[in-house]
């Protein structure tokens, strides 16, 4: 795990605007969104697997959850933050929310020239592979799970496969609200994933990047048997991919500041001290900007 970092080691910065000083748009940032804290399990990863990119996060605190949102909601807000991001000079865009993923990945792909990725494909790769008795469960909002997404991508891989979807709205307010821990985020698990225990699924996709937050209390009420896939690090993974193939691999250059730049839409410092109790950086800054704007 990488170290974590003091504020003494690494300058954060209160700018706005991400300005590339390197001529090379492979030491531009990447941009990283999700509805509240939970795309954090992707930042994090990124920051573990590919330690020498920059990101621009924004966390839509204000609007959270967008689970129980409509389509064209998430698109509009998906389609918001996309520019907000281009605006900081993003050369890549991770989509880290499942919802937005499923509602609006294709539509922000054909109107923005950059590479975007979501987060349900590769975490649909992993299950289809580790799957032994092609019993498949999917836990996330009632927008993911009933976009049937997750099942289309596991069905293209693997026809034989059965997958059991299973809602869980409130494990996204629980985690909002640091509950990661308390005996009734467990009773709320526990009431929730009978349903997939009965079903004898085999493996678990975490389709919401704020589960794999609860992840040592899923794992306690299913059972070490039961392969949990947390999408945010097979992400993070397909990103590094992504950038090679596409030569935008960052250089490592241009690292005197602070690589990491937090935005919300609201509630600026409770998400700065949850992000500071998951993330291996120190977070000094978290600036609130008005979303609505773009």
């Amino acid at each position: 795990m990488t170290a974590r970092k003091k504020k003494s080691e690494i300058k954060n910065t209160d700018n706005n605007t991400i300005h590339a000083a390197s001529p090379h748009l492979s030491d531009a940032p990447i941009g990283v969104f999700d509805s509240g804290v939970g795309g954090l399990t992707v930042a994090r990863e990124i920051m573990r697997n590919l330690p020498s990119e920059k990101i621009v996060y924004f966390g839509d605190t204000a609007r959270v959850p967008y689970g129980n949102k409509s389509r064209e909601t998430v698109i509009r807000y998906s389609h918001q933050i996309c520019r907000f991001l281009q605006e900081q000079q993003v050369k890549a865009i991770v989509v880290a929310c499942n919802t937005a993923s499923a509602f609006a990945l294709d539509a922000i792909r054909d109107d923005f020239d950059i590479p975007i990725i979501g987060v349900i494909e590769a975490g649909a790769k992993v299950a289809a592979a580790r799957t032994r008795n092609k019993r498949v469960g999917i836990i996330g909002t009632v927008g993911t799970v009933g976009s049937g997404i997750h099942a289309e991508y596991l069905r293209k891989l693997d026809p034989e496969i059965t997958v059991f979807g299973k809602a869980c709205p409130l494990f996204v307010p629980l985690v909002e609200e640091g509950w990661l821990h308390d005996p009734v985020t467990t009773e709320v698990a526990v009431r929730y994933l009978r349903e997939l225990q009965d079903k004898k699924v085999d493996t678990l996709i975490l389709g919401c990047t704020h589960y794999p937050l609860l992840r040592s209390t899923i794992r306690e009420i299913m059972g070490e048997d039961v392969c949990l896939v947390n999408p945010a690090y097979e992400t993070a993974l397909e990103l590094g991919r992504l950038l090679t193939e596409k030569g935008l691999s960052s250089t490592g250059a241009q690292q005197k500041e602070f690589p990491y730049r937090f935005f919300v839409s609201d509630l600026a410092d409770e998400f700065k001290e949850f992000a500071n109790s998951i993330l291996p950086y120190d977070v000094e800054m978290t600036k609130k900007i008005d979303i609505e704007k773009y």
